[in-house]
């Protein structure tokens, strides 16, 4: 927790979190701190909504019409991003890019505030590999008249800044990776 305070206090006040159970430990420790905003970025099951619904700010990882659902019951009116699977990977969450429209309409549908796409690109081989998949997103987006785009992480954030990024999710940058032995560590 102290790295986080850190962080505020140096000003950023934009902070995600890709598991539930990080994310409900910390956002109540930090909730003197009203400026801050928390960020869903992970794959989120529906049975997470609820709890997490008090303290997330923007939910990064919407690919289905039912977690829209659930997610509008719980924080009516929230702003979400949809994540789409820019590179059609089999075993990863994400929309297909020809599923983002319809989602779209159907989370606005249910009152939610479309304010964008995320995506994690695969892991590169070189470096026109994410840059490709980013520049889909990014003409994803334009076609559907959304500004925000939440893409990139701490390995190839610039990359996804030059082809538009607004967000980039680069906390093991700056916090590290989480220390060997912790219960969510991959």
């Amino acid at each position: 927790m102290a790295n986080i305070l850190t962080a505020i206090k140096a000003g950023i006040t934009d902070l995600g979190e890709n598991r539930a159970q990080e994310l409900t430990t910390k956002a109540p420790a930090v909730a003197a701190h009203s400026e801050v905003h928390w960020h869903f970025i992970g794959s989120l099951q529906r049975n997470k909504v609820k709890v997490l619904a008090p303290w997330v700010t923007l939910w990064h990882s919407i690919d289905r019409i039912e977690l829209g659902e659930t997610i509008a019951r719980f924080a009516p009116k929230a702003r979400v991003l949809i994540e789409v699977n820019v590179a059609a990977e089999p075993n990863k969450s994400g929309c297909q890019v020809t599923e983002a429209p319809s989602l779209v309409d159907a989370l606005r549908d249910q009152g939610l505030a479309v304010a964008g796409l995320m995506a994690i690109p695969p892991p590169r081989s070189n470096e026109s590999d994410p840059i490709r998949h980013f520049a889909a997103l990014r003409i994803l987006a334009e076609s559907l008249d959304l500004t925000e785009l939440s893409m990139g992480m701490t390995d190839d954030y610039e990359l996804a800044i030059s082809e538009g990024a607004t967000m980039v999710r680069v906390g093991r940058g700056l916090f590290g990776d989480r220390p060997p032995g912790h219960p969510l560590r991959r």
